[in-house]
C-alpha cells in the first residue's frame, strides 16, 4: 500500500539524461541568439550606394523587414533558453516530466523532442477541444 503514496516521477538517472539535453540544448540556443544579435545590429550596407535609387529603397525596406524579424526571433529564443532553464528547476526539484494537468508522466519520447514541455500529448488533446 505504500506505493500508493510515493508520487509518479521520473528516475534520477532519467533526470540525469534530460538535463543533459537540456544543458546542450541551452548552449546552441545560446549561440543561435548570439548569431540572432548579431545579425540584428549589423548595419552593413552590402555595397549599395551606387545602385538605383529604387533598388536601395527596396533593399532598405527589405532591411528593416529583416531587421524586426530578427529581433522577433531572439525574442522567441530569450522565451526558449528561459523555458529551458524553468525545465533545469523541474529537474532539481524532480518534478520533471510530470504533466501539470493531468499529473502523469509525460511521454520520454516527447521529453527528448520537446524538453521544455509541461503537458502530456493527452492533456494537449484536452486544450484543443
Amino acid at each position: 500500500m505504500a506505493q500508493k503514496d510515493m508520487k509518479v516521477r521520473f528516475s534520477d538517472e532519467h533526470l540525469e539524461e534530460f538535463k543533459q539535453i537540456i544543458l546542450g540544448k541551452i548552449e546552441q540556443a545560446k549561440r543561435d541568439l548570439e548569431m540572432l544579435k548579431s545579425a540584428y545590429l549589423n548595419d552593413k550596407n552590402n555595397g549599395t550606394d551606387d545602385t538605383s535609387p529604387t533598388f536601395k529603397a527596396f533593399e532598405e525596406g527589405s532591411e528593416t523587414m529583416s531587421k524586426e524579424a530578427n529581433a522577433q526571433l531572439a525574442i522567441r529564443q530569450e522565451k526558449f533558453i528561459r523555458d529551458l532553464k524553468n525545465a533545469l528547476n523541474r529537474i532539481e526539484n524532480k518534478t520533471y516530466g510530470i504533466c501539470r494537468v493531468t499529473g502523469e508522466l509525460i511521454n520520454p519520447e516527447r521529453l527528448k523532442l520537446v524538453p521544455h514541455a509541461t503537458l502530456s500529448i493527452k492533456a494537449k488533446n484536452m486544450q484543443k477541444k
